[in-house]
């Protein structure tokens, strides 16, 4: 079987209203090219100051997710909803959450970001995500008539451990939606994004943000779609769009028969 899979690269900001516009405006675009599943980039909804963001942070039946659900209902997509801030009941901290939502609008999975963003790069970026965030705790891989899509967030992208679950899980498509900051991204991203493919022999959609960001750092943008064989298919330029590339599972079989790597794992204790 062989679609069409879209990531998205935008630059968010503050202004929730005009991010959904413009994600819906992108989403649309993707439609249209025939696209039938839909990745958005890391905090798609809003992205702004620290101070501001438990006022930003929504609950899963918040605005943000109800109008990926609507738009993904009337399109007939398959979209990852990057991710939003939600709102954590009872708690002063909140989750990096990405979910998956179906062509009939149903959430069908939803995945709290693990691995928290805590670095100092001086003088050039330093960010400590878990100052505000609580860190998830399950990996999560949903079984859809595109496949099973297996989902992460960003940072996760360094921890191998967690990619290995997802196939395990039985995930052929693997989504990494991000902000990834241009040092760590110049240095990392496509190697990360291409190891993660090459070592699962899955399919991974990489959505991100670029460009100068709300908090004065450059986001590092490439948005990928790479193969099994880690063969990049699909590549953003330096501006907001949409990037195509086809999803084909027959030749994914393909690749995991002829060289059965995943079949000779033997450290499969605790990876579910």
């Amino acid at each position: 079987m062989a679609y069409l899979a879209a990531a998205i690269q935008m630059a968010a900001g503050s202004d929730k209203g005009a991010n959904l516009e413009r994600t819906e405006r992108l989403t649309r675009l993707a439609a249209a090219r025939g696209a039938n599943l839909v990745a958005l980039p890391e905090t798609f909804n809003w992205r702004g100051k620290r101070a501001e963001e438990a006022a930003a942070a929504e609950p899963l039946e918040g605005e943000s997710l109800a109008a990926i659900s609507r738009l993904a209902r009337e399109l007939s997509l398959h979209i990852v909803a990057g991710s939003i801030t939600e709102h954590a009941p009872g708690q002063s901290k909140r989750y990096n959450t990405s979910a998956l939502i179906g062509p009939d609008g149903a959430r069908l999975a939803v995945y709290r970001k693990i691995h928290l963003f805590d670095i100092d790069l001086p003088g050039r970026v330093t960010v400590k995500e878990s100052d505000a965030k609580l860190s998830g705790s399950e990996a999560v891989a949903a079984r859809t008539p595109r496949g099973t899509i297996g989902l992460s967030v960003c940072y996760d992208l360094r921890f191998p451990e967690l990619y290995r679950r997802l196939v395990f899980a039985g995930a052929e498509i693997i989504t990494v939606p991000s902000c990834f900051t241009f040092p760590t991204g110049e240095a990392h991203w496509d190697t990360l994004i291409r190891a993660r493919a090459i070592e699962n022999q899955a399919y991974v959609i990489a959505p991100a943000q670029f460009g100068t960001n709300v908090h004065g750092f450059s986001d590092y943008g490439n948005s990928v779609i790479v193969d099994p064989w880690g063969r990049v298919i699909g590549r953003a330029s330096d501006q907001e769009g949409v990037v195509i590339a086809p999803i084909d599972l027959d030749y994914l079989a393909r690749v995991r028969r002829e060289l059965p790597a995943l079949s000779h794992a033997r450290l499969r204790e605790g990876i579910g």
